[in-house]
């Protein structure tokens, strides 16, 4: 059985959700964008104590949001930008507290952000689509280090295994007929991930 908690642009036939995590405070971020990519035509939203709230607009493709582990920093990204945003947050409730500022820039390498994850050390994760890898970047938007997966198109890291320290990453299939496209792999690693937060209903 399941049960509507809230409508998320129902009135919008144009639109569907893509990415999305719940926050520190049981909040739930999450983005949408137009079934053909349309430029502006998708959003992010907050749903928080039974509200749904639109955070940031003319958003076309929204990916890798997800939380610093000390509750400061929200982040995400419009991939087509090239650009990951970091924004501040509300000690007391998770609110945006202070306009988004760009964190990582990547158009100089014209790379394109996917989905993201920050481990325990507040250290960022991004899948990078057609560069067939993940960055890593510290809390101040450096560059550590990068992994490469067999699949161009990597779309989301996530970390688990009982002790949080196996890096999973998806990749998609789209317009691509390799056998290790659309497959999601799994490396070790000797940093550990933070356990994702529960969304309060």
């Amino acid at each position: 059985e399941r049960s509507l908690v809230v409508p998320l642009e129902a009135d919008q036939p144009l639109t569907r959700s893509n990415d999305g995590r719940a926050d520190p405070w049981g909040g739930f971020w999450i983005g949408t964008m137009g079934f053909n990519a349309e430029r502006g035509a998708g959003a992010i939203y907050r749903y928080y104590k039974g509200a749904l709230r639109q955070l940031f607009a003319e958003i076309t493709i929204s990916n890798a949001i997800c939380f610093s582990p000390d509750r400061r920093f929200a982040y995400y990204t419009d991939t087509p930008t090239r650009q990951i945003m970091r924004v501040p947050l509300d000690a007391a409730d998770g609110w945006p507290s202070d306009p988004p500022e760009v964190f990582v820039d990547l158009k100089k390498d014209k790379r394109n952000p996917d989905g993201a994850v920050v481990d325990s050390d507040g250290c960022l994760w991004n899948a990078q689509w057609g560069a067939g890898q993940v960055a890593r970047y510290s809390p101040d938007g450096t560059l550590l280090q990068t992994v490469d997966i067999p699949a161009a198109q990597a779309t989301c890291p996530a970390f688990g295994g009982a002790d949080l320290r196996t890096l999973f990453v998806t990749s998609a299939a789209q317009g691509r007929d390799g056998a290790e496209d659309g497959q999601t792999f799994q490396l070790a690693t000797d940093v550990r991930g933070q356990r994702e937060h529960r969304i309060i209903l």
